[in-house]
């Protein structure tokens, strides 16, 4: 293929440079379609002088045949018979060969991929040309456009791609399509082999350099007719699959002869000929060669409706007094579909992302998001941006309205929402989290990057400093855009963001340490304060109190769980505001957030709890008082219970569990016991140290504390800090480990306090830790009576 274009660098050594073609193309009229042997209309709003059209037309009987050469139309009766020399035979490359082989076999996963690369091949045949051009404006003598050419003949199974290129000589199509002169090709294959050996992955996303050959992947028979304007003469290249050799001749056929530039042949493999359906080459130009900066004209089906008069006898009666009946034919008309096969251009070549953004509306943008991704809502927002410097690379990112339903985006990161294309040529919508973190999966749109390498494999995404450098601008824009919609005045816009993506971004906590100062402005939470709107940190830090040093939080299964906490009564009775951590990711993301704008966050569940109203006097004479009380607890409750401690976050509660200071809250506990492949070890290790915090202004405690000091053997004691801790224990959001044990004490305790309060002295006998025993009642005889009262 043609030697890629390069003024200052050596990129035409490199493997895309020799393995890619420049082109031209013959433009005739065609007998079209292939299997009519009448002529293509050439459409009312073709502007051009002369349209440019190519033979494929296997009817050796037609007569019909019609070219154009240089601009003007020519009709030929006869081919022009004349001697041609002989095809002259080469052999391949040794290289060449192994990599036809690979290609066919194993490099390409895709084969539809074929026409990218050969259309990407065309595309820089153009670029080539127009750089040359500059300074040999020779090369544009013959006055045809720029364009590339696709004409499918589904009967035949065959496909012809021409371009209006730079072309070829005959020793550039020796250089270039069977050998590998100084081009990386051999590097490639090296490389290759090592990822293969190593057990790396070789899944190439964009295989350039190679494009030539993968023509191969569908074709048993290739044909390459070329000519250059630097040359006087056409050649032919033709070589087949599996071969080791190929021939190149003169073209001598006038019919055959063209201005400028290459035309493949392909001649389809029987498996691959649905490859030749017109419908079928339209779509996959849609797909991969959209944005390529060349018209793209594919050979088309086309109808338009005209009327056409028809014969109807009908038959109609006079009038039965005066008129015999008559019999009149009367001329009718009707519509129908006259079809024919034009071009028509099928590729957008200004991409939305090349143009400038303020001349862009913000339909536009809309509409294209909507066709790219197939939605059908519009965006909450979006940005078209253009980064410069050591990396150039356009892109738009947009944020959807909402999630896609019935899938996880963050399990699964490969979600096809960055389209990468290099040179508006697109590569692959099947990443990694190699453009974008997983938890910025949602984010969508395009980027087209002019500094991949040509190979972008997989490895070179994950090690390429260009592709770190792009990975890194692209999710500060993703920032820039979910903040934009956060500062937005309508405050729906990003409760709805929230409500979709806000677990992603809780994700980003735990996952991406280099983007906290970015993430945590973002997250929302409910709060003591507000418990039925969202709440930004920003928020919170405003609201603090003066001497207020800390962010507090408490996790909770729900908002009325959290409310209702035992740990929040000293704090909301100093007015202290609570940030309610309700979904179970919340918990690890302010865990590896740690701090927000120099406030820690601190567990109000943990021991150590400052409210910073410490008065050591009072805690000094609070320990002497019931110090004993405590050990006489702690002995009680025995290894359940690191310690018994003095508490100052209650007000209303008699006592409290906390759990220690670097172990599982109550919530984590509860949701690390929910994980199905939880372990079992680490579960007693984390949950080991639990401190029983006592509130030594209840009379439940100073009851307690009573007893000991009078007996503290007592049983009904004992009995009482048993049922407390329990107690505790629910309160605290922890789970028993013998609820039905629980139920009995209470019970126990229930029919103690109300033996007696609503009876009589002597009326009942308490049956507590009493068999029951059925009283027998002797049975009494009833007679039956008859209706009426009477028997």
């Amino acid at each position: 293929m043609l030697q890629r274009l390069s003024s200052t660098t050596t990129r035409s050594s490199s493997v895309s440079a020799l393995l890619r073609y420049g082109g031209g193309a013959l433009r005739r009229d065609v007998l079209a379609p292939i299997s009519s042997p009448h002529l293509a209309k050439v459409g009312e709003n073709d502007s051009k002088a002369a349209r440019w059209f190519s033979i494929m037309s296997s009817d050796k009987s037609s007569n019909l045949k019609r070219g154009l050469l240089l601009g003007k139309r020519y009709e030929s009766t006869t081919a022009a018979e004349s001697s041609s020399p002989p095809a002259e035979r080469y052999e391949y490359q040794a290289e060449v060969s192994r990599l036809m082989d690979l290609i066919v076999n194993s490099l390409y996963s895709n084969k539809e991929v074929f026409l990218r690369e050969l259309i990407s091949n065309a595309s820089d045949a153009l670029d080539k040309l127009r750089f040359l051009s500059v300074t040999e404006s020779g090369l544009l003598k013959d006055a045809v456009d720029f364009d590339i050419r696709i004409q499918a003949d589904k009967d035949n199974g065959i496909i012809t791609i021409t371009d209006t290129g730079i072309g070829m000589t005959r020793q550039e199509l020796v250089d270039c399509l069977g050998t590998i002169a100084q081009s990386g090709t051999a590097k490639f294959l090296k490389a290759l082999k090592d990822s293969k050996d190593a057990g790396g992955d070789n899944n190439l996303i964009g295989q350039f350099g190679v494009g030539f050959y993968s023509a191969f992947l569908v074709s048993d028979r290739v044909v390459v007719s070329t000519k250059s304007p630097k040359s006087d003469k056409q050649y032919v290249w033709e070589g087949e699959a599996n071969a080791s050799s190929y021939t190149i001749s003169e073209e001598t056929d006038p019919e055959k002869l063209i201005p400028r530039g290459t035309r493949l042949t392909l001649y389809l493999k029987r498996d691959d000929k649905v490859f030749a359906h017109p419908e079928r080459i339209e779509k996959l130009v849609k797909n991969y060669s959209q944005f390529v900066s060349f018209p793209i004209y594919t050979w088309q089906e086309k109808g338009y409706t005209k009327e056409v008069e028809v014969d109807d006898d009908t038959t109609t009666e006079g009038k039965k007094d005066d008129q015999d009946d008559k019999t009149e034919k009367k001329k009718k008309t009707k519509t129908v579909v006259e079809r024919y096969w034009d071009w028509e251009l099928t590729n957008e070549t200004q991409p939305i992302w090349l143009r400038n953004p303020k001349e862009v509306t913000k339909e536009e943008y809309n509409e294209f998001y909507k066709k790219t991704f197939n939605e059908y809502l519009e965006p909450l927002a979006s940005s078209h941006f253009t980064t410069e410097g050591e990396v150039e690379f356009r892109s738009i990112l947009y944020v959807p309205a909402f999630a896609p339903s019935g899938k996880d985006d963050i399990i699964n990161p490969k979600t096809k929402n960055i389209r990468l294309f290099v040179k508006r040529v697109f590569i692959s919508d099947d990443f990694d989290g190699e453009l974008f973190p997983r938890y910025l999966s949602f984010v969508k749109g395009v980027v087209d990057s002019n500094d991949l390498p040509l190979n972008v494999s997989r490895e070179i995404l994950q090690e390429s400093r260009v592709v770190r450098i792009m990975r890194k601008r692209l999710v500060r824009k993703a920032f820039d855009m979910i903040l934009g919609i956060s500062m937005s005045e309508n405050r729906e816009d990003y409760e709805k963001f929230w409500e979709n993506f806000g677990k992603h971004l809780k994700l980003g906590c735990i996952e991406d340490r280099e983007n906290h100062k970015r993430i945590a402005p973002l997250l929302r939470f409910f709060s003591s304060q507000s418990d039925e709107e969202l709440i930004g940190l920003d928020e919170y830090v405003e609201n603090m109190k003066p001497d207020q040093k800390d962010i507090y939080y408490i996790a909770a299964d729900s908002v009325t769980s959290a409310k209702n906490t035992p740990f929040l009564e000293k704090l909301a009775e100093k007015d202290l505001e609570v940030l309610f951590l309700v979904d179970p990711i919340d918990e690890v993301a302010i865990q590896n957030l740690k701090s927000y704008k120099e406030k820690n966050f601190v567990d109000i569940s943990k021991e150590d709890l400052d409210l910073g109203d410490k008065n050591e006097e009072k805690e000094k004479e609070m320990k002497q008082e019931f110090g004993q009380t405590c050990d006489w607890i702690k002995k009680r409750l025995g290894d359940k219970v690191a310690s018994v401690q003095i508490s100052n976050r209650l007000s209303s509660s008699p006592c409290v569990l906390v759990s220690g200071k670097f172990g599982w809250s109550a919530n984590m506990e509860r949701l690390m016991k929910a994980q199905s492949m939880g372990d079992a070890s680490s579960l007693e290790f984390m949950r080991s140290r639990r401190v029983f915090e006592i509130n030594p202004d209840h009379s439940i405690i100073r009851n307690l504390d009573a007893a000991f000091k009078t007996n503290s053997d007592d049983e009904d004691a004992l009995r009482a800090i048993d049922l407390l801790y329990d107690a505790a224990l629910v309160s605290s959001g922890f789970t028993p480990d013998n609820p039905a044990q629980l139920g009995g004490k209470i019970y126990e305790m229930m029919g103690m306090a109300l033996t007696g309060k609503w009876s009589t002295p002597g009326q009942f006998q308490s049956t507590v830790n009493q068999p029951h025993t059925p009283e027998i009642v002797e049975a009494e005889v009833v007679e039956p009576t008859e209706a009426g009262g009477q028997k």
